[in-house]
């Protein structure tokens, strides 16, 4: 059930207390690839895992902007604060918990969001009406998630089949060649970067030419299974807190 597409009275009927709230990121991705792949999927693997729930499960609309300020060298990056990003999130999990749906899974496609959301999740479940975890889904995909760059093999695929169109296949080779092999620039374990323009000329790690519909296929199946096994944890957990010790 997705929120921005039903009436009130339509979400007021749904019995369910599960939701799911895509947070994505409008950035550059790349000659390639368009600024709001991440928001796009978020989008796709919440919807996906949504539709193959054996049950109900609210959809919110997707946070479009997250931390990206890392990649504002390049033309149409939108970024926020980390303390805005989290009030934000915040706010719209409170608002899902007021009416009802108060076990939320943040589905993540961005790789700035990930220790935010991580410690935005832990203070709405301890000091809110609220639970909720964070999913990123190119973390649920097996194998297939060592290869995750930025613009690259990975979430050029699952754009490719999710939002077919939206790639532009005539810059693939273009972006590949003016890419880089691996984020950051690196002195043992140290990333020496701090922005993606530091190591990359055109925003692309990764070799996007290693994309296709039929990867982004098996990719969506497999984010979306995990993501089904999490709500399946999720609406069964017991939320009470532990006493103090």
């Amino acid at each position: 059930m997705h929120l921005e597409r039903a009436t009130w009275t339509e979400i007021d009927a749904v019995e369910t207390d599960l939701a799911l709230l895509p947070v994505g990121s409008t950035e550059q991705h790349g000659p390639h690839a368009p600024l709001g792949t991440d928001t796009l999927n978020a989008e796709a693997v919440a919807e996906a895992a949504a539709e193959r729930y054996e049950g109900t499960v609210a959809v919110a609309p997707a946070v479009p902007v997250g931390i990206a300020e890392e990649h504002r060298q390049f033309t149409g990056t939108l970024w926020t604060s980390e303390s805005t990003f989290k009030a934000y999130v915040r706010d719209i999990v409170s608002s899902l918990a007021h009416h009802g749906f108060d076990r939320i899974v943040l589905v993540n496609g961005h790789g700035g969001n990930t220790s935010a959301l991580q410690e935005v999740a832990g203070r709405i479940t301890r000091r809110d009406d609220a639970y909720t975890v964070p999913f990123t889904w190119f973390d649920e995909v097996g194998e297939h998630s060592s290869r995750m760059g930025h613009g690259g093999p990975l979430e050029t695929a699952l754009v490719q089949h999710a939002n077919p169109g939206a790639v532009r296949e005539d810059r693939l080779e273009e972006a590949a060649e003016n890419g880089s092999e691996r984020w950051g620039d690196w002195q043992g374990r140290v990333n020496l970067a701090f922005d993606s323009a530091e190591f990359t000329e055109n925003g692309v790690v990764g070799d996007p030419r290693e994309a296709s519909a039929e990867l982004g296929e098996e990719l969506l199946d497999a984010a979306a299974d995990a993501l089904i096994a999490l709500l399946k944890t999720v609406a069964d957990r017991d939320l009470d807190r532990p006493a103090h010790r």
